[in-house]
């Protein structure tokens, strides 16, 4: 038996997350996201592969169920897509906090495309209320029976709020698929949580394959130099983000540093779609950190004293502020809105606080400086400071290998990353922790070999003479006993030898020897050899004698012929 991992986004990229891993015969699709980067038949993950590669005659006799570790568009956004469209109507899993906010975010990103941007609607929002009327949602280590076979369980990821790792059980093949997670806590978020588990294959996102990061605290200071630096000079702070995840992060940080430096420059959020997730922030509380949950009763810190909400007429307003805008990596919506009004300025800063997709403006900053950005038929002159930091809510290198060797997988994929450094990590895998790792790339698929466990009874009879023969073995101070059942190995270890029977429609079971003769019925029988040697020797004796006896009778015969 193997396990078949059908890659349909991440692969050998970052965007429209989608694995269909075949285990046990059973078919679990691993999130269900869309490319933020494109804009054409790119967005979406290529389903139909699923039907080709199954031969089912819709989605729903295809997969088993779909489960979705976060709420983030590249991991979440075709799903509504996949139901209402694609005509899915299957299990769905998520957790509860992911179905909570999953809402929101698929509506903002919706608006975005066709509002904003005027492309063609995929789906509306009747369409995602639909699709999330499907949904279970679950709670982490709880054990989901999807069928009497499939068992799902999800665990903390941290990365954002409800983010999980899923593990996956069909028969003895068991998997985990981690989505985006997180090895080291932040201010508003624990650290990735998963039990020691016996496992056939691991999952991983490998956003940061080569990548190990300062302490905290050394880039909280700098991002904090950097921004009061911009805005004692006069300038303004764009800071690019999604609406959840580092937007709280981000203003729990200069919240708190306000509030000590006495600062009265304003911080604004561009939407109230990010002021009405901080009010699941605050309903969600035991989602978040250890250090959030104990000062809760005394402070809610989602209740900031020095953010207010951005209105678009501030825009042009004079003096320096700090901005939150939506979304992430600049790739439209209204943090582009802004970057084109504050980018042509020196005075002005432009904080990317995470990683930014290829394709995206905030990809292209990054990349190194420039003075104009083409963006469709618009030239963007750049001249503001940019400032890239390290706040992204993935995981590292490091993190990535001690989760690896945490659960020691027999084998590792690697997806969520981009291609020279999935590599690089590849390599690392395989020579420090000796497991066979792959990263396919889109449309490819992976075959993963399992071992398939038989369980069996014991007679008592067995047992019993196993017993017996380990306790003749301990009265004769024996190294070895070989025969009907127990002989030593490596010293101190029994090894049981005993008869497999296996019947059609029963439990296998292992037997003793005359426990088999009486179940097919037969008689013991015993062949016994008689001792030979005496014979032999006589038999040998007169050989010899005939030897002689002719050898005579030619040498009488000789001397007759000469006379």
């Amino acid at each position: 038996m193997a396990i078949e991992c059908l890659v349909l986004g991440s692969g050998q990229d970052v965007g429209k997350s989608c694995v269909v891993v075949t285990i046990g015969g059973k078919r679990v699709m691993f999130d269900c996201g869309m490319h933020m980067a494109y804009q054409d038949q790119r967005r979406y993950p290529d389903f139909s592969r699923v039907l080709a590669a199954t031969g089912a005659p819709d989605y729903t006799s295809a997969i088993s169920c779909v489960v979705i570790t976060h709420f983030h568009q590249d991991h979440i956004g075709a799903l509504p897509f996949f139901t209402e469209v694609c005509g899915y109507h299957g299990p769905i899993y998520m957790t509860y906090p992911t179905k909570a906010l999953a809402p929101f975010m698929l509506e903002d990103n919706r608006k975005v495309m066709v509002d904003r941007r005027g492309e063609e609607e995929q789906y509306s929002y009747e369409d995602i209320l639909t699709c999330m009327k499907k949904v279970t949602p679950i709670d982490l280590k709880q054990t989901v029976e999807v069928d009497k076979d499939l068992i799902i369980r999800a665990y903390y990821a941290g990365h954002v709020l409800g983010a999980a790792m899923i593990y996956a059980k069909v028969g003895d093949a068991a998997m985990v698929y981690t989505g985006d997670y997180n090895m080291t806590p932040d201010r508003h978020l624990g650290a990735a949580q998963i039990d020691r588990l016996k496992l056939d294959l691991l999952i991983t996102e490998s956003t940061y394959a080569k990548t190990i990061r300062d302490s905290r605290h050394a880039r909280e200071r700098e991002f904090l130099k950097a921004v009061h630096k911009c805005v004692s000079a006069g300038g303004k702070v764009l800071i690019p983000t999604f609406a959840l995840g580092r937007a709280q992060e981000l203003c729990i940080l200069l919240d708190d540093y306000w509030e000590r430096m006495n600062l009265k420059i304003p911080i604004y959020l561009s939407a109230g779609l990010t002021l009405q997730s901080n009010l699941y922030y605050k309903m969600l509380i035991g989602w978040t950190s250890q250090k959030i949950k104990d000062s809760y009763t005394v402070h809610n810190p989602f209740d900031f004293k020095h953010v207010c909400h951005f209105e678009r007429s501030y825009i042009n307003n004079p003096g320096p502020c700090v901005l939150f805008a939506t979304p992430g990596m600049i790739f439209g919506g209204f943090s582009l809105e802004v970057f084109k009004k504050w980018a042509p300025s020196e005075k002005n800063l432009v904080a990317l606080p995470g990683y930014c997709s290829a394709g995206s403006i905030g990809h292209k900053l990054m990349s190194g400086k420039s003075t104009g950005i083409d963006y469709k038929d618009t030239h963007i002159d750049v001249r503001c400071q940019i400032h890239q930091l390290s706040f992204s809510p993935h995981t590292d290198s490091k993190g990535i290998m001690d989760l690896t060797e945490f659960l020691s997988p027999k084998h590792v994929i690697l997806v969520h990353g981009e291609k020279p450094s999935m590599a690089f990590l590849k390599e690392r895998i395989e020579s420090e922790l000796g497991m066979p790792c792959y990263f396919p790339a889109n449309h490819e698929t992976v075959s993963i070999p399992t071992t398939q466990n038989l369980k069996m009874s014991a007679t008592e009879r067995f047992i019993t003479s196993c017993a017996a023969e380990q306790t003749k073995d301990r009265l004769q101070q024996g190294n070895l006993i070989c025969g009907n059942s127990v002989s030593e190995v490596n010293g101190s270890e029994k090894l049981a030898e005993g008869i497999l029977l296996m019947e059609k429609h029963k439990k296998p079971k292992i037997l003793c020897e005359d426990e088999l003769l009486e179940a097919l019925g037969v008689e013991r029988h015993s062949v016994q050899f008689e001792p030979m040697a005496s014979a032999r020797i006589g038999a040998a004796d007169d050989s010899e004698e005939l030897q002689q006896a002719d050898a005579d009778d030619l040498e009488s015969e000789g001397k007759q012929m000469k006379l």
